[in-house]
């Protein structure tokens, strides 16, 4: 499989990058690194985005992610080894990615949910964060980006 363009050896691909890039880096450091992956790979499953979620898994193990929690990710809500913080933010991802499947967007009780967890810089983060995965997932998929040689710290 081949991307339809060379996508990262573009020029103007380089500079909307740098940009997504910075918002990305803006959230760095109001949320746990773990939480960032989580989150990352989450919506990337939802937006089948495999260029992502080869990424972000990838990222996470060499974070000193658990392997066990890297396999139930797509199914954590019958898991049992995230924090409840962790899973307040994996149902805001769900929701706020989802939205294009006609869902009504972020429920007032996944937000009063995430609001126990997190205070404003962090809601705010987690906000960002999964604006500009999706917009990273979107970029991929519509770029049909393929997913498996990614190692980490390739972009950085």
């Amino acid at each position: 499989m081949d991307a339809r363009v060379n996508y990262f050896g573009n020029a103007l691909a380089g500079k909307v990058m740098k940009h997504l890039n910075s918002a990305g880096a803006a959230v760095h450091s109001a949320l746990p690194v773990a939480t960032q992956e989580l989150v990352k790979i989450r919506a990337s499953q939802i937006n089948g985005c495999g260029f992502c979620t080869d990424m972000h898994t990838k990222d996470a193990a060499a974070a000193g992610e658990d392997q066990q929690r890297l396999n139930l990710v797509a199914v954590w809500r019958e898991a049992t080894v995230f924090t409840d913080a962790e899973r307040a933010a994996l149902e805001l991802v769900e929701q706020g990615t989802r939205i294009a499947d006609g869902a009504d967007g972020v429920s007032d009780e996944a937000w009063a949910n995430a609001t126990k967890h997190y205070d404003e810089d962090q809601l705010v983060a987690l906000m960002s964060l999964i604006a500009v995965i999706n917009a990273y997932n979107r970029i991929n998929v519509i770029n049909r980006q393929p997913a498996g040689d990614y190692k980490p710290g390739m972009f950085g």
